[in-house]
Parts: C-alpha cells; structure tokens; sequence
C-alpha cells in the first residue's frame, strides 16, 4: 500500500487492525502516522487512548498491555511501537508477542497497532504478520525523475497549488529526492501564484534551491572520507543555497546510519559502486565511533529544534566537524 492508498481508505472511514510503516524516508512515515493518528482518535482524549513504545527499551509486557487496554471515551485507542530493534537478542521476545497480537487481531479491534520500522525484514514473522486485514504502508523516497515529478505533482495538488508546463519537472530536478525541501519548495510556490492562474517554469526557477543530489553525495563523501574543510566548504555552500538546515541533518543521518550499519556486518541497498564506496568510508571508523556520530545527530537534531542555545548553522558546522574529523 502506498501513503496515498492509505489516505483513500482513511478518506473513506476504512480503518484496518494494524498497518507497518516501512521504508527509509521519515517524512513519508511522519506523514502517515499524522494521519493515522487523526483517523483513530478522531478528536478524543490522546492522554488515555494512545501509547507510544520504543522498539528499542520497551518489553513484550508492556506491548501486550497497551493493546489489550481499552479505549477511555472513544471508539478506539492507538498503539504506535517506533523501530523494533530485530537485530538485538534482547527484542526477540517483543517481537515474539508482536507477531502473536498480529495473528490475534481481529477486523473490528478497537485498539489500532501501527509499527514504524525503517528497515523491516521482510522475512521475520512479524513482518509478515501485517497480512490482511492488516496492511504495510510503503514508506520509501522516489528513486528516478518520474517518481520525483510524480511526487511534487501530488504534493503540489495537496497544498492546492496549480503548476504550469514543466514546474513538476523543474523542481524535481533541482531540489531531487530530498522529500522535505521539495514539500517546503511547493509552499514557496503559492507565494507565486496569480489569482486563478498557476505558477509556471520560469518563476519557479527564480526561486527555487538547486540542491539535488550531486550536492549532498558530495558533503557525504567529504565526511565519509575525512575531508573536514572541503565539508564545511559544502555545508555552506548548501545552506547558502536555500537548503534547510533539518534537510541536510536528514541526509547526514541518513549516510552515517549506513556506514553504521555495514560497519556491524550489515547490508544496504544501492548501486555496486555506492555500496563499495560506503564499506569504504565505514572502514575509516574505529568500533564505536559511529554510534558516537548518531548520537551526535540526535544532539544536533535537538538543537534545530529549538532546545539548544546555538544557531542552526553553528550546530551543523559543529556536527560536521565531529562526523567527519
């Protein structure tokens, strides 16, 4: 199923027993979990009809509980179990019962069980528990140019925004797969749009970022490869083109969890050439450094957030040195 099947059903007052959010852009999965969430509780209390686990600490108890409680002054309650970490020995009995409340949900269930899992196997039983009535949403960023442009088409209609002839096309090439720019791009977009008209090519590349995918390989190659200068050389060069600051720390995030991943024996998917020059940069990193680089992002990720004294720029900066140094 993709987000935009899911919002038909949710349109349509079709609410499943559970639905797997599964695949690598946040965005897609942030999305959809938003509209989950406003179709189960549909205005009700939040504060006693919705559960959120860390797959991470969170034990096979506490699960079972949430989804066998019922729901307070409303028809339904949610339950939302973020990324099961099915690598550790120590998950296997979460997602022993999470395959067992799958196989026990029944059509009508009034609690609603959503899972977000960026990388699923889609061979564990878990996975495969989210067979009808329940369903996987995937949550994956467009991978060609047609993708792309059908993506921003899509979005721009979303935000009620009419683009002329070659708009999609323009911005799906300039921005590429970055999700988020390309939403916040389209909303810059009705700033330009004459009454009754639309907002064609050329205005579009008045305003638009070009910040596609040459320039975000390029700053993740500097810091996978330890070239300090030359990344905050493109760091700057980014932000200076009108690339918001989350994007770029969602790019980082993104390249530093697949160089984590293959330095503990894991695979990612991509070009053979990419994959190569991945195990690569993951080889410069002594044990342990990578997981001191994410938690580092998730610093940063608070400090753009507002919970840090420090400027969006200054935060980045200070990240880059630390990833790539």
């Amino acid at each position: 199923m993709t987000p935009e099947e899911l919002e038909r059903e949710l349109g349509g007052g079709h609410l499943r027993p559970a639905y797997l959010l599964a695949g690598e852009e946040a965005l897609l999965r942030d999305d959809a979990l938003r509209a989950l969430r406003e179709a189960v509780l549909a205005g009700g209390p939040a504060d006693f009809n919705r559960d959120v686990l860390d797959g991470e600490s969170s034990e096979a108890g506490a699960l079972i509980d949430a989804v066998h409680s019922l729901p307070v002054m409303a028809p339904r309650r949610l339950v939302v179990l973020r990324e099961p970490a099915h690598r550790k020995a120590s998950a296997k009995a979460l997602l022993e019962a999470l395959a067992g409340l799958l196989e026990e949900r029944a059509p009508d269930a009034r609690t609603v069980l959503v899972v977000t899992c960026e990388r699923p196997d889609r061979r564990a039983r878990w996975v495969r528990g989210f067979a009808e009535p329940a369903a996987v949403v995937e949550c994956s960023a467009p991978r060609g140019e047609r993708e792309r442009v059908a993506f921003v088409r899509a979005e721009a209609r979303r935000q009620g925004v009419a683009l002329g002839p070659g708009a999609a096309e323009l911005l799906a090439g300039r921005v590429g797969p970055q999700l988020l720019l390309l939403r916040q791009e389209i909303a810059k977009a009705a700033l330009l749009e004459a009454p009754g008209g639309s907002v064609g090519r050329e205005a579009l590349a008045a305003s638009a970022s070009d910040v596609a995918e040459q320039p975000i390989w390029d700053l993740t190659d500097a810091i996978g490869e330890g070239r300090v200068g030359d990344a905050l050389a493109l760091l700057h060069r980014l932000l200076g083109q009108g690339a918001p600051a989350p994007v770029v720390l969602g790019a980082l995030a993104s390249h530093t969890r697949k160089l984590a991943r293959i330095g503990q024996g894991g695979r990612v998917a991509g070009p053979p050439f990419v994959v190569r020059k991945l195990g690569s940069q993951a080889r410069r990193y002594r044990p342990g450094r990578l997981l001191i680089c994410l938690r580092a992002i998730h610093d940063a990720d608070e400090a753009l957030k507002g919970r840090g004294a420090i400027p969006e720029s200054l935060a980045l900066e200070r990240l880059v040195i630390g990833l790539a140094g």
